[in-house]
């Protein structure tokens, strides 16, 4: 029985890079052709990049990119007998699609346009793009594929129309952005379709990151029966080859291919892992896409700094990645030594900068003006502020990204400080809750031992005034983490949290602050999206407001 090759192109596409997301393409079509491939399956928009949010509004974007795609189409002329599809944007009748073109030996063979668009978390493709109506059924290599774009297959009308059109096997090009658990959701969605449609779906994704948003690729295949016959692996570009008989069965996949994770792996240390490797890919990626060689890292001795060292170092490699410590009086000597034996294990540049005497000339400055008021968190904050001045102008001078070093809990309740250690360029653990910080420095001491122990173990500390810890403030951060997980993630009501068992009081303070807080984190830097609900693209308060939920009663 005849059968035919897909290959799947995982790649790492720059929003707007059009001359350099078309040669990875054109690489993965020639790559695919020696191969003996018959289909090359690319991700979303592998040609525009993804999201390219409101560039899509600049009509030299969108003709620059009809341009690429004809000059792809026609790089492409010479490998005969394999067809190309490929994701991109496309004016129709006046309209902007999410599109899909089949490309053919120079020819465009077939397009389809995005049918579901999501408006949701991280999504606003209405903004920007009309719906598609038409299913697209191409016969190539003795099968009929269909295909569908993303979204399409979370919802019923597009994947049964491409049935319905005679598709025996569905193709889907995906950006589908990471957080954890989310691989499951997709396979368990994809199952759904299948046992809808009943044929066999081709799933490639994007990997990379862009801006706040992570993409793991982990592209798989699915049969007639819903089984998952594996997955690409996760955060790398490259390529597979599934084949698919005359009937559209998946008989075969060859390359780099891993079987289907165990429960216990996708739920504790793949996802461990998996976080990391998104933190990881998040910084080198934002580093690299917006020209950057340096990083730079204030280190506190403190676990959050030490987690962003690590890391940056495994991102970056130590050579690019400079450290600086900026004591203060307050500054414990463990603190001092512990920072400086991370770098010295990690290989990174240290330096010291004392603050004390510039903290000093501040509150002298001001101290006329506040005479007769008590010291209080605005003398702690001139101290954070003097080290954001100095890390800004280290950064200045010699052009390193500054890498903040914030977790989820603090921007949740605002225990950070505007202009100070919120002063930076891209916040790595901004959606990192601080237990799961802990969790991830444990993991990554398992793979080498980089992060001291007492740096671990030792009580966290903002170390601005005098045997300050952080539960001086907060709850355990144990029942801050819950209480933001099913406020902030989930949209829990505060009554429902109080019904889970949480402390009263912790609740009111924590959502408190949560709502407080907010203009803090609307001046905040962009960081990876790891959990369910991120601050940033995934959370839209108003700063201004006057609602307030009733709390507990």
């Amino acid at each position: 029985m005849a059968a035919a090759k897909v290959a799947l192109a995982q790649i790492n596409s720059v929003v707007g890079g059009f001359v350099g997301n078309a040669r990875l393409i054109e690489e993965q079509a020639r790559q695919a052709a020696r191969d003996g491939a018959d289909v090359l399956l690319t991700p979303e928009m592998a040609l525009t990049g993804y999201p390219p949010e409101d560039l899509l509004l600049r009509a030299a974007f969108i003709d620059a990119e009809r341009l690429a795609l004809e000059r792809l189409c026609e790089s492409l002329a010479d490998l005969k007998g394999l067809a190309v599809v490929v994701g991109h944007v496309h004016v129709n009748d006046g309209k902007l699609h999410n599109a899909a073109s089949v490309l053919l030996e120079g020819r465009v063979v077939g397009r389809y346009f995005k049918r579901e668009l999501p408006n949701y978390s991280v999504f606003d493709e209405k903004r920007y793009f009309e719906p598609g109506q038409d299913a697209l059924v191409f016969d190539h290599a003795g099968i009929r594929f269909g295909v569908n774009i993303c979204e399409d297959t979370w919802l019923k009308a597009a994947p049964a129309a491409a049935r319905e059109a005679g598709a025996q096997c569905l193709l889907v090009l995906n950006a589908s952005p990471f957080h954890m658990g989310k691989f499951t959701q997709r396979v368990d969605m994809l199952r759904r379709c299948v046992d809808r449609i009943g044929i066999s779906v081709i799933y490639a994704n994007l990997c990379g990151a862009q801006d706040e948003l992570v993409f793991d690729g982990m592209s798989f295949a699915m049969d007639r029966m819903g089984h998952c016959v594996g997955h690409m692996p996760a955060f790398e570009s490259g390529q597979a080859i599934v084949q698919v008989n005359a009937g559209g069965a998946i008989e075969a996949v060859q390359g780099p291919w891993h079987a289907m994770l165990s429960e216990a792996d996708e739920n504790d240390q793949g996802h461990l892992s998996q976080v990391w490797q998104a933190l990881v890919v998040g910084v080198r990626d934002y580093v690299h896409k917006n020209g950057f060689k340096n990083v730079l890292i204030g280190l506190s001795g403190g676990i959050d700094s030490a987690l962003v060292l690590a890391v940056a170092v495994d991102a970056l490699g130590a050579d690019r990645v400079m450290s600086v410590m900026m004591p203060s009086a307050y500054t414990a000597d463990i603190s001092r030594d512990d920072a400086h034996q991370m770098a010295q294990i990690l290989g990174v540049r240290y330096e010291t900068i004392p603050i004390g005497h510039i903290t000093e000339s501040f509150e002298q400055s001001l101290a006329g003006l506040f005479t007769g008021r008590v010291v209080d968190t605005t003398e702690e904050n001139i101290q954070a502020r003097a080290r954001g001045n100095l890390l800004m102008a280290i950064s200045n001078k010699f052009g390193s990204l500054v890498l903040t070093t914030g977790n989820k809990s603090e921007l949740a309740t605002g225990y950070c400080t505007l202009y100070g250690d919120m002063a930076g360029a891209f916040a790595v653990i901004k959606d990192v809750p601080k237990t799961l910080v802990y969790r991830l420095a444990r993991w990554r001491n398992d793979q080498s031992h980089v992060i001291p122990d007492r740096i671990i173990t030792r009580a966290p500390s903002a170390e601005l005034r005098a045997d300050q810890t952080d539960q001086d403030s907060l709850p355990p951060y144990e029942v801050v983490d819950a209480i933001i997980e099913g406020y902030v993630d989930h949209n829990l009501p505060v009554s429902v949290l109080e019904r889970s068992g949480l402390d009263k009081a912790a609740i009111e303070q924590v959502v408190r602050l949560i709502r407080i807080n907010e203009y803090k984190r609307h001046q905040s830097a962009p960081g990876p999206k790891v959990t369910v609900r991120a601050f940033g693209r995934d959370w839209r308060y108003p700063l201004s407001n006057a609602f307030r939920e009733p709390l507990v009663g």
